[in-house]
């Protein structure tokens, strides 16, 4: 099979070749709304696109002493359009004098980013990542190996009660910290989450700063979709303190199914002693105002795999799903 692959540096240019069938659709307008420097097109004989993807250098996260640059916007319809596609994308990346590649990843982790690499029974949930089993499988044939670990877990009974929660409620009595479901204009909400978040997610792996307005726009689409309800706001002298961002399970209904189910998708909290416990106490609260909705079961989403995450979740779920993200040196 011949492969050839095209550069393309715009949208347009990205909208000039056609794509084969068993390819998932591609937007080129993601490529400049979230600001990509590059675009691959791995081309088959019939000059239809075989695999894809776009690299970032400019607007990178940080790691170690590396210059990072990230491949996403992947997808692959075989193996030797793949194995095209990321020995020229480590090209690009190297010529740019990046040390470590990263994927796949949306430029940032604010964006769409990790493998399914661990598929579990249970099917795929709202704004979750989704791919063919053979994406991971062709990074680590173009030698990536793991570089981070992430999961989802599952609460099937949301009368479950963590016997901790007393004692932060107490805790958070005692810090002047109020909990309340948000606004029905939950646009309201949105500086004090964005400046709890700026603080909270500072020291996470792979952070990269996002200005309040892209910040904004990101959690536009998502927001007439959610319930107020689930979305809880924890306050200290009417300044946000940490919050949690709960949304109903809207893949069910595009299955024909009811909507059984919600999904905690963040949960921030600043850094102070005093509010230690504060984030399983927002967990807690959610899964009761889910109970008294008449959701049955929570999802914990899409977490970093390390001793916080897997200390909230254990005490009502277990592991529906595991996701990876790979990195390759580039300086080898």
């Amino acid at each position: 099979m011949t492969i050839r692959v095209e550069v393309c540096r715009t949208a347009a240019e990205i909208a000039r070749f056609p794509t084969v069938a068993s390819l998932q659709h591609f937007n080129p307008g993601d490529f400049e709304s979230q600001r990509a420097d590059l675009h691959l097109c791995a081309l088959g004989e019939s000059g239809e696109v075989q695999a894809r993807c776009s690299l970032w250098w400019k607007e990178v996260p940080r790691h170690e002493q590396h210059h990072v640059g990230t491949i996403g916007h992947y997808a692959a319809a075989n193996d030797a359009a793949a194995n095209a596609v990321l020995t020229e994308a480590e090209n690009y990346l190297r010529a740019a004098d990046c040390t470590l590649a990263i994927g796949p990843m949306n430029g940032n982790t604010w964006r769409s980013y990790r493998f399914v690499t661990e598929q579990g029974e249970y099917p795929s949930f709202f704004l979750e990542p989704s791919n063919p089993k053979e994406w991971p499988a062709q990074f680590v044939q173009a030698k990536f190996t793991p570089l981070a670990s992430y999961f989802s877990a599952i609460n099937n009974d949301l009368s479950l009660i963590d016997s901790r929660i007393e004692a932060s409620e107490k805790r958070m009595a005692k810090a002047e910290v109020l909990l309340r479901s948000a606004n029905s204009d939950l646009q309201r909400e949105l500086a004090g989450i964005y400046a709890v978040s700026r603080v909270s997610f500072k020291n996470n792996f792979l952070y990269t700063e996002l200005p309040e307005a892209d910040f904004a726009a990101m959690y536009a689409p998502v927001l007439p979709h959610t319930r107020p309800e689930l979305v809880l706001i924890a306050e200290r002298d009417r300044h946000c303190v940490g919050y949690l961002f709960a949304i109903p399970n809207l893949a069910q209904a595009a299955r024909g199914e009811s909507i059984d189910t919600f999904i905690i998708k963040t949960v921030a909290i600043l850094p102070e002693t005093e509010l230690n416990g504060l984030g399983s106490l927002l967990v807690a609260r959610a899964q009761r105002i889910g109970h008294d909705l008449g959701f049955r079961r929570c999802i914990h989403a899409l977490m970093f795999e390390n001793n916080i995450s897997l200390n909230i979740s254990r005490h009502y779920a277990s592991i529906m799903r595991r996701y990876t993200l790979y990195s390759k040196d580039l300086a080898q």
